[in-house]
């Protein structure tokens, strides 16, 4: 049994469905009616005007994104262990051509609206450092956390006081919605959100991520994302098949029910590992203490995942399972304890 990553899991039979739907001649690139419907689809989920293109990948949608937020010469503040910053090979500075990450620590890999002000406190007015331009937050975070409407409303209060973009790498987007049930405009827009990189492969998608553009801006900046896309090597030529597995997620709530159905899964496991889970569980990741013997006899048993650090290990489940199919792990970890 496989906890290794979301990313690794099968496609879900509507999405196949809707690809298998598309497979008939059409506009190229995003001249297609898959395409031409983003726009309304997603203005219908957060209750407002959003302007949505889709992407290849999410290291490519969180880089556009912030292309558009952020210039050359400014800085985005962001968490120490964000995705950005230790898992995307430097694309972010590649498609800024050049802005700095001003990365900082938090419990859980969250920010703080006290340490971001604390640290644009740091930042001289002259040209001999560069300035904060934009905010940029992961939800759920890298431990699973989900920020709730009112932490991303407060981080959205300084962004907008210090007169910067603010952005969230929504990968696991799905999982934080689930798990707070609160509408998606919640913790995207209302709380001054300005672009979401919308998670579709983790959830239950073959390739294509949404990239999400709200407020009065989100025109002129999507038309730079669009050159972005182009640019980088990210237009498809045949996009009404990432737009028709985008749409087939979002246009009868399939994401929320996936995301449900992973974070379910979650918990059942976190049932089994009481007293040893590192962070607490409100999304699709566990993060679990694990000697390295501990590790050896679960994985002699069948069970991959990640080490994650010294005595550590990271458990991740996904749209595909639910209590039942991640019980025999469950019960292995419980078992660790009275063995």
């Amino acid at each position: 049994m496989h906890f290794f990553s979301d990313n690794a899991t099968p496609i879900c039979p509507a999405v196949m469905a809707a690809i298998a739907a598309a497979d008939h001649a059409d506009h190229g690139y995003d001249g297609d009616g898959w395409s031409a419907r983003l726009d309304g689809a997603f203005s219908d989920l957060f209750d407002t005007p959003v302007r949505a293109l889709w992407l290849a990948t999410g290291t490519a949608a969180n880089s556009i994104a912030l292309a558009t937020l952020c210039p050359p010469y400014g800085g985005v503040i962001c968490h120490e262990e964000a995705h950005i910053v230790v898992d995307e090979c430097g694309a972010p500075g590649f498609f800024t051509h050049g802005a700095t990450l001003m990365p900082l620590p938090g419990d859980g890999a969250k920010l703080t609206p006290a340490a971001v002000t604390e640290r644009l406190k740091m930042i001289r007015p002259d040209v001999h450092q560069a300035p904060a331009r934009a905010i940029s937050i992961t939800n759920a975070t890298e431990y699973g956390l989900a920020y709730t409407p009112a932490e991303v409303a407060a981080l959205g209060d300084v962004a907008k006081g210090h007169g910067l973009g603010f952005h969230m790498d929504g990968a696991r987007f799905a999982n934080a919605v689930a798990h707070l049930g609160c509408a998606p405009a919640d913790i995207t827009w209302r709380a001054g959100v300005d672009a979401l990189s919308f998670g579709c492969v983790k959830n239950g998608g073959m390739v294509g991520e949404a990239l999400l553009f709200f407020g009065e801006a989100a025109p002129a900046r999507a038309a730079q994302a669009l050159r972005w896309r182009k640019r980088s090597g990210h237009l498809f030529s045949k996009g009404r098949y990432l737009a028709a597995q985008i749409l087939a997620m979002i246009e009868d709530d399939l994401w929320l029910r996936n995301a449900r159905a992973a974070n379910g899964a979650a918990q059942a496991l976190a049932a089994g590992a009481t007293g040893r889970l590192l962070h607490p569980v409100q999304a699709n990741e566990l993060f679990v203490r694990l000697t390295a013997d501990e590790a050896a006899c679960l994985r002699a048993q069948g069970f991959d995942f990640y080490d994650w650090g010294d005595g550590a290990a990271r458990l991740v489940t996904n749209w595909a399972q639910d209590a039942a199919s991640v019980a025999p792990l469950a019960a292995a970890l419980k078992a660790l304890d009275h063995g």
